[in-house]
């Protein structure tokens, strides 16, 4: 007998026949209800009964022990406080409303906990609606979506409110103390349109780090308001340091303006380099779609290239391929060489990563997916929420996260040797 058994065994708990019992109960149950033309779901189905059934013990459970005695217990006379009959109460509960019998006690101090005073919704919906939202789904969606599935009619403004809830979360997490050193930060940006007198797109910065232990950690949201030169990067940076970030190896972005100065002066050892996918994609919007993969083709050997020399010469050759054709595709990489060039002085572990589609691109997806769904914003805190709502969503079950963590364990080490222990030294 394992353990777990025998504690189960020694507090007089037979957890096999426990689990006969549940189930012989189950089967008895959906058997009854099938015989009787019972539906198992929706309305007056078994699940609403037993809800109604649970719930309403349960309250009676609470006043009981408010009270003293039982139900109908001759004790409870002339005891001062006593029962005073009950009220009716409809909430809406996951398995759709549910109409209950709330107790009441004469002197009115009775406060139930598991159903509150004026309470009309559990807790498990609040989450449900949060979950809805956070897939990226419309207050509109909501609302017809639980009136399909739940039947219950539930107004645009309360799902809403259910919503903004997450709003206390969102400013506790975006304080939250963060990790001394990151091997990497990436940062980048989501446009999303927001209603401020007139519609216009304006960014919302997401800064993602890999943690020593090489798990996925959103640092992160800010919105831009059009200043992205070195003073707002600076603003955001030293947010980031003052929360506990004493060092980062190597920040991630794409060509971002004012970031490279804003980062020399918080960090001043950290490496800034532009991410190589964005450059490639940058490079495609100068291009003709029938273009794209031989420019691609003829753009690896640079990126790839063993030095920065080769990557010179790789360069040369794209350019007499290309540049009377693309000439804004080669000034692209004029202008970028100086943050592109850092990791080819790196090996294939910390290139492999840092060229990678998956660090970011995955949030980023996700990110875009709930605000395509909106349309647009008639705020910068709807925005920010409605991007907070969808990070959250990331990978619940968190294998994404070990699997993460473990294609991270090779490149971790590359990375400390190459930064010369800075890495493990501002480890705890």
């Amino acid at each position: 007998m394992s353990s777990d058994h025998e504690a189960e065994a020694g507090a007089g708990i037979e957890p096999q026949q426990t689990t006969v019992v549940d189930d012989q109960l189950i089967d008895e149950l959906v058997t009854r209800a099938q015989a009787e033309g019972l539906q198992l779901t929706g309305e007056g189905g078994l699940l609403q009964q037993l809800t109604k059934r649970l719930l309403e013990s349960a309250l009676e459970g609470e006043i009981t022990d408010h009270l003293g005695y039982d139900k109908h217990d001759p004790s409870g006379k002339n005891g001062g406080n006593s029962r005073n009959g009950s009220r009716a109460n409809t909430v809406l509960t996951e398995v759709g409303p549910v109409e209950i019998a709330v107790p009441r006690d004469r002197d009115s101090s009775f406060e139930p906990k598991i159903v509150k005073k004026r309470q009309k919704r559990l807790s498990g919906v609040d989450e449900m609606v949060i979950s809805l939202a956070a897939k990226g789904l419309t207050t509109g969606e909501v609302q017809a979506h639980l009136a399909e599935v739940y039947g219950a009619e539930v107004s645009r403004q309360t799902i809403s409110t259910i919503t903004d809830k997450v709003l206390e979360g969102m400013a506790e997490w975006q304080n939250r103390p963060l990790d001394p050193v990151y091997p990497v930060v990436f940062i980048d940006a989501i446009h999303v349109k927001i209603r401020d007198g007139a519609v216009a797109n304006r960014p919302i910065y997401v800064a993602l780090a890999v943690t020593a232990e090489g798990r996925r950690e959103i640092l992160g949201l800010w919105a831009g308001d059009g200043g992205e030169g070195a003073k707002h990067w600076m603003h955001v940076l030293t947010e980031i340091k003052n929360r506990g970030v004493g060092d980062v190896l190597m920040l991630v972005c794409d060509g971002l303006k004012g970031l490279p100065d804003a980062v020399e002066a918080v960090w001043p050892a950290t490496i800034v380099q532009t991410c190589v996918v964005h450059l490639l994609r940058n490079s495609f919007r100068y291009a003709a779609r029938q273009h794209w993969d031989k420019i691609a083709k003829a753009l690896k050997p640079v990126y790839s290239a063993p030095t920065e020399d080769a990557a010179l010469e790789r360069f040369a050759e794209f350019t007499e391929a290309w540049g009377t054709k693309y000439p804004a595709i080669i000034r692209l990489w004029e202008n970028a060489w100086a943050e592109f060039t850092p990791f080819l002085r790196f090996d294939s572990e910390i290139r492999r990563i840092v060229c990678t589609t998956n660090a970011i691109e995955s949030v980023n997806a996700r990110i875009r997916r709930a605000v395509k769904a909106r349309g647009h914003f008639p705020n910068e805190q709807a925005a920010l929420k409605c991007v907070y709502l969808a990070i959250t969503s990331l990978d619940p079950t968190g294998k994404g996260q070990a699997r993460w963590a473990l294609r991270w364990k090779t490149a971790l080490n590359a990375f400390d040797i190459t930064f010369d222990g800075r890495l493990s030294a501002a480890r705890p």
